[in-house]
């Protein structure tokens, strides 16, 4: 591979990775992926095959990442509901004591 192809090559492995960040973009992500895939396995198809393997990995480790973000939010929504529940009990604990 000439440098330029290595250059091009590279650039289109960081705009799939970039990509592959937003799970919307799933299908566009994958068919940048194939394009360079295509491209590799012509001239190099072990390298292809591992470039592949390393892909699926990759895209699997961003959708646990995006999985366990949500989950992490859905927690912090939930800890602050509590929080505010317990507040408000609180309030109207010493309301009543108050008024007793």
């Amino acid at each position: 591979m000439s440098k330029s192809t290595v250059q091009a090559a590279t650039a289109a492995l960081q705009a799939a990775i970039a990509s592959a960040k937003d799970p919307a973009n799933s299908q566009q992500t994958q068919a940048q992926f194939q394009g360079l895939y295509d491209q590799l396995a012509a001239s190099q198809p072990e390298a292809a095959d591992l470039l592949q393997l390393l892909w699926k990995e990759y895209v699997a480790s961003q959708r646990s990442a995006v999985f366990w973000q949500e989950m992490c939010q859905v927690e912090k929504h939930l800890s602050e509901r509590i929080s505010e529940n317990h507040i408000q009990l609180k309030q109207n604990y010493l309301r009543l004591i108050r008024e007793q």
